[in-house]
């Protein structure tokens, strides 16, 4: 029986929509065929499509008798998570040739790093690449030649913007493929802690990089739960690529056979007409932050996943995230919210594990539509490599092989999620608790207030900060400079937590994916420079953070904040440099984080 919170949430997120989610089917019936789709292309057009192919390949196009799919790739070699897409364009060609098909590379779409741009101005581009990754798909996609699409994209803003370019040409079938992760490196928790020596003055910049270079060393995405790892299970977990095949190394010899078979999996799907809108639907959605929750996933998606479900034609809001999060278990401790990486996960069971955990106890919609089929038993399977060289499915073993890893619903680390939404008179902001530790969950403490991540980390090196404090980092919202991850705030604050004083930080900003013991309000709406009481906030004012009750609260009166006003800083700097003065115009027509962040209007 499915869980009862669930089972609620679930039918208010379908009424909600009723309206929004017609209209999204009503454009795909539109837009779909049956068979190829090519003849509906005039002689001139097809003559274009299919110019630079060889002979075989234009005979295959021109008479309409195979499938083609559409490749669309995130591939560069500077994202380490993105590099091994280098030959899978020639893999996938190969293989639909053996089964008499056509494939095409339809398009490339921007990919950039967060780790790289971190604290620095490129940072500032980083959510809007989503909605520049989702119109690039939708170019490549507008040739209007294909029958079926194959999106390759591992990382933070990249695959929610694959998604939501591909949920525009929901009529198609469509197939998501990892690479997988780079091998284990230096252990996590030591590696937090050179950061803490180093924001301290106690390590040199050469040994800081040393240890850096130790964690993130090869290719293949980064090891630790962040965003780019949190999409990954979400595409498994939301149906939409292979079982088993999010986690798996890209130097396995399991790797390339995953690759064979979802090109040869979107071929049958072309051919039964299993497309795109039929697997993201409510249900599907529901799945996906039940994954978030019980995995302890990235924050970032708690505006990726408002921005892909209105894509699909669905309204949810924090609220229902937060009502999920009272009834799904935390089963994962990866870190930030443990010491073990994403390979410690696979290794204990991975994807498997914690579906069939979710399914046997109610916790998730198992009747759901899927690359693989019409439910989701497939995924309680775990692919390995057979007799000649064939993928072997077989049962998830019955126990964890980590249990302080990944664990069961009777046995969780958590009885809650942890991510919580959290009200009052400053605004509605989320927090993720699954790393903080409980004694940290009540902060009561003056307001110290910052309008950049700069300046918080100037005071922290001028000693400014060696007392209680909440601090107010603000004018970082999607309008005020398109809200860039603050990742660098958590090892300055961690560095004064552990120092014994009472820290917590609120802004209409956000953390990384990797965000973690210290207290955080994020995301805050309405931001500051769109009328919010963070704006309002003077040093001194006490701020009290309940997340045990889900309350922010400053505490002065209404009438005070009343007449509070409010001189918003010069922000014209935010449009010079590293290409922001192109993504100035984006950002006056982002919504609130609530609202998904997006341009976009469905």
């Amino acid at each position: 029986m499915l869980n009862t919170t669930i089972d609620r949430v679930t039918k208010r997120i379908a009424q909600r929509s009723e309206g929004t989610l017609e209209r999204y089917r009503q454009k795909v019936q539109a837009a779909r065929h049956s068979g190829v789709s090519r003849e509906r292309l005039s002689c001139g057009n097809l003559a274009h499509g299919f110019a630079a192919c060889a002979e075989p390949q234009k005979e295959l196009l021109a008479v309409n008798r195979a499938a083609n799919i559409g490749l669309v790739s995130a591939y560069n070699d500077m994202l380490s998570a993105h590099q091994p897409y280098f030959d899978y364009p020639e893999q996938i060609k190969r293989v639909a040739q053996q089964h008499g098909a056509s494939c095409q590379f339809a398009g490339a779409v921007p990919a950039m790093c967060d780790g790289v741009t971190q604290g620095r101005d490129g940072m500032e581009l980083s959510l809007m690449s989503r909605e520049v990754v989702a119109m690039a798909t939708a170019v490549a996609l507008s040739h209007d030649m294909f029958d079926g699409a194959m999106m390759m994209g591992i990382c933070d803003k990249i695959v929610p913007g694959l998604l939501m370019g591909a949920l525009s040409f929901g009529h198609l079938p469509t197939i998501f493929v990892p690479a997988g992760p780079m091998s284990s490196g230096i252990p996590n928790a030591e590696k937090a802690k050179v950061r803490q020596q180093y924001a301290k003055g106690e390590v040199s910049k050469e040994r800081m990089l040393e240890v850096e270079a130790a964690s993130y060393h090869s290719a293949g995405t980064c090891t630790f739960y962040g965003t780019a790892n949190s999409n990954q299970m979400l595409m498994e977990i939301m149906g939409l690529q292979l079982p088993g095949s999010s986690f798996v190394s890209p130097v396995s010899e399991l790797r390339p056979l995953l690759t064979d078979l979802a090109t040869e999996q979107l071929l049958e799907n072309i051919e039964n007409d299993r497309i795109l809108a039929e697997i993201v639907g409510v249900e599907t959605i529901v799945n996906g932050l039940i994954g978030l929750l019980s995995t302890g996933g990235s924050t970032n998606h708690l505006i990726h996943m408002v921005a892909i479900a209105a894509a699909a034609g669905i309204q949810i809001d924090w609220q229902d995230i937060a009502e999920l999060s009272s009834a799904v278990p935390l089963l994962c401790r990866i870190y930030p919210n443990g010491s073990a990486d994403i390979n410690h996960f696979q290794q204990a069971g991975g994807m498997p594990f914690l579906m069939r955990e979710l399914v046997d106890n109610g916790l998730l919609h198992n009747d759901v539509q899927t690359v693989r089929g019409e439910s989701l038993d497939a995924y309680r399977q775990q692919p390995s490599v057979g007799p000649s060289d064939k993928i072997v499915w077989q049962p998830v073993a019955a126990e964890s092989a980590d249990k302080a890893v990944l664990t069961t619903v009777a046995e969780a680390f958590d009885s809650s999620g942890g991510l919580k939404l959290l009200e009052g008179n400053i605004g509605r902001s989320v927090i993720k608790l699954s790393a903080v530790a409980e004694q940290h969950h009540r902060v009561s403490a003056p307001a110290k207030v910052f309008e950049s991540q700069q300046a918080l980390k100037d005071a922290f090196e001028q000693g400014l900060l060696n007392s209680d404090f909440i601090a107010v980092v603000r004018y970082q919202g999607p309008q005020a400079n398109g809200m860039p991850e603050l990742h660098q705030l958590m090892t300055v604050l961690g560095a004064l937590q552990d120092a014994g004083h009472k820290v917590a930080l609120v802004t209409d900003g956000r953390m990384s994916g990797a965000s973690g013991k210290v207290p955080a309000a994020m995301h805050m709406v309405p931001e500051a420079l769109a009328g919010g009481v963070i704006a309002k906030i003077r040093e001194g004012d006490l701020v009290t953070l309940d997340a045990a009750n889900g309350q922010l609260n400053i505490e002065v009166t209404a009438e005070q904040l009343a007449e509070r006003q409010v001189k918003h800083p010069d922000l014209v700097s935010n449009n010079t440099g590293m290409g922001r003065e192109l993504f100035a115009p984006m950002r006056s027509l982002m919504n609130g984080a609530e609202q998904g962040a997006t341009i976009f209007r469905w």
